[in-house]
């Protein structure tokens, strides 16, 4: 959002005069104003709210939630994580982790004041990405130098996110897919594509392994009916070809050992 707008004292606005979906927020009782988000960037609002918010780590995640820093004071972050309660009205408190995105025409005065606002409320980490001029991500802690992470770089937020971030997920979508991927195999209990894809093909050897030994008992069966004279008819034939279970196989199989007719073989027990 592109904030515009306030006075350095305290004004007479409160949380409870802007509802939901009004084009405001609030600093020390005056209004800041929240310009409609440009294309550039709107779909990099998506792809970092669905970056961080599905990692294995978040339990909730919004976009541009409005959080009651006190009386006088409501901020929406870009994307918040953490303290993201499913019921209506303004949260209380801050979120864990807010992304705040900036591009051309940002106002970097209101911009620097809504960091200082979330911070000083309880975020524990803040990123600014700067998709105007070199593609970058501010990152603001409490007590602590802003730093800068450029693309190729990993972002991570201890105790908030599971995974570390490439700057590039927050604002390119071929990247993001990765991230979103990785994510979600994640929440599956697998590691990474190559884990799913490793245990498709331990399951495909185990099925192979299971399978080989049936055909195996099938052929045993059939070669014991034969040297026992027993005629192996058209339906004996089938029952051993579609059975699926080893120890019915098994069964037969003893059977065929001592039983007079073909009949007997697959005769099911107490009949």
């Amino acid at each position: 959002m592109q904030a515009k707008g306030r006075a350095a004292e305290r004004g007479p606005f409160r949380v409870e005069h802007v509802r939901s979906g009004d084009p405001y927020e609030l600093s020390n009782g005056h209004p800041v104003y929240c310009a409609p988000t440009g294309g550039r960037g709107s779909g990099p609002h998506h792809l970092g709210s669905s970056v961080v918010g599905w990692d294995p780590a978040v339990q909730e995640a919004g976009v541009d939630t409005g959080y009651a820093l006190d009386g006088g004071t409501l901020r929406a972050p870009d994307v918040a994580v953490g303290n993201v309660p499913d019921k209506p009205g303004w949260v209380k408190g801050v979120p864990e982790l807010a992304i705040e995105y900036a591009d051309v025409g940002q106002d970097e005065e209101k911009l620097q004041e809504k960091i200082a606002d979330l911070l000083a409320a309880g975020t524990k980490v803040l990123w600014v990405v700067r998709l105007s001029g070199p593609r970058r991500v501010e990152v603001h802690e409490p007590r602590r130098r802003m730093r800068v992470v450029l693309p190729g770089q990993l972002l991570s937020a201890p105790g908030i996110l599971k995974n570390a971030v490439r700057v590039e997920a927050l604002y390119e979508r071929s990247e993001a897919e990765k991230t979103l991927l990785t994510n979600l195999l994640q929440r599956q209990g697998y590691e990474d594509l190559e884990a799913v894809l490793a245990a498709g093909r331990e399951e495909g050897r185990e099925e192979g392994r299971e399978e080989g030994i049936l055909e195996g008992k099938r052929d045993a069966l059939k070669r014991v009916l034969d040297r026992r004279g027993l005629r192996l008819t058209r339906t004996a034939a089938a029952k051993i070809a579609s059975c699926k279970s080893e120890r019915e196989l098994d069964g037969w199989l003893d059977r065929a050992l001592v039983a007079s007719t073909t009949a007997e073989v697959f005769k099911r027990a107490g009949r």
